[in-house]
């Protein structure tokens, strides 16, 4: 099986970190394609859309070409959930998305859920830091980061609410309007 591939450029407002591609993502071919996974009704009721986007590889490439959004995720290996991920894998993840974050200077990095920023943390330096909801005392090289609860089904202990709200928050620090 493949993968999900990046959706980036060196123009990024934001870059969006998910912990790893869910089977579902990958066999429709987008992010966050899950029916169950909140992301896309969440954005549509935070109230930073011009329109409602319907969950499709078409809306991502909205998200990418109109408000400046990329995706990634911090590894690239799809699994059936996370306990599936090794050291390794969060190893070559971490190594990786630093080089990503340094390449293309995104405004600001978007951590979806707590273990994402705390697995790159783990794996990526020495230093611990800890991960909070919203905006972060520490930076990637300079690059702020901002962390929201996971969308994934998985992750039911948070409301459509509490991921539309905290979507709200996210946004105050990127402005509204086309790429630049």
């Amino acid at each position: 099986m493949g993968t999900l591939p990046d959706l980036l450029n060196n123009k990024l407002r934001m870059l969006s970190v998910g912990l790893n591609p869910s089977l579902p993502s990958v066999e429709a071919g987008f992010y966050f394609a899950n029916p169950r996974n909140r992301f896309w009704k969440a954005l549509n009721t935070c109230s930073y859309l011009d329109e409602a986007l319907t969950p499709s590889l078409e809306s991502c490439h909205q998200l990418y070409s109109k408000y400046g959004i990329g995706f990634t995720d911090l590894v690239k290996r799809p699994t059936a959930g996370c306990k599936d991920l090794t050291a390794s894998d969060y190893r070559a993840g971490s190594e990786r998305l630093q080089s990503l974050i340094n390449d293309l200077k995104p405004q600001l990095v978007w951590f979806h859920g707590k273990l994402t920023g705390q697995k790159y943390i783990q794996y990526s330096t020495d230093k611990k830091r800890p991960t909070s909801w919203g905006l972060q005392t520490w930076n990637i090289n300079g690059h702020p980061v901002y962390i929201t609860p996971n969308p994934s089904p998985a992750n039911a202990a948070f409301s459509l609410q509490t991921n539309s709200d905290s979507y709200k928050e996210l946004f105050k620090y990127i402005p509204k309007g086309r790429q630049c």
